[in-house]
């Protein structure tokens, strides 16, 4: 198949940044999501916030979008832009042209929850 995936697992990210950061890149050639991400990092462009928006604030960056809400997830974009990297080198092993690569489906899930300590007195250790 003309197709290649990338695939991350119970990533220590916040679910809802991630999500917002994938659904911006959705639809986007490979080569326009890594700049956008890029660029996201460096806070020259911002995410739009579409589902998950209470309490975010506002910016002008976000009109390119025709919103009013956004922010700049840099820990989501730089994990993304890992996913998107491997995906392409999964794409250069099975001889695809890597340069008109679109993301066509991308999902986030919520990982896992880990396992929190909190240390107590005489050297206990209990769950928070």
């Amino acid at each position: 198949s003309k197709a290649c995936k990338a695939m991350g697992a119970d990533l220590r990210v916040h679910y809802k940044n991630t999500y917002e950061t994938a659904n911006a890149i959705k639809g986007m050639s490979l080569r326009t999501a890594q700049q956008y991400l890029e660029d996201v990092c460096q806070k020259k462009r911002c995410v739009p916030f579409r589902v998950y928006k209470g309490c975010i604030g506002r910016t002008p960056q976000a009109k390119e979008f025709k919103m009013s809400q956004g922010r700049w997830p840099i820990k989501s974009a730089k994990i993304l832009l890992d996913l998107l990297r491997n995906a392409e080198s999964n794409a250069e092993f099975k001889n695809l042209d890597t340069e008109n690569l679109t993301i066509t489906h991308i999902q986030v899930s919520e990982a896992q929850q880990g396992r929190r300590r909190t240390y107590r007195a005489h050297g206990r250790i209990n769950a928070y």
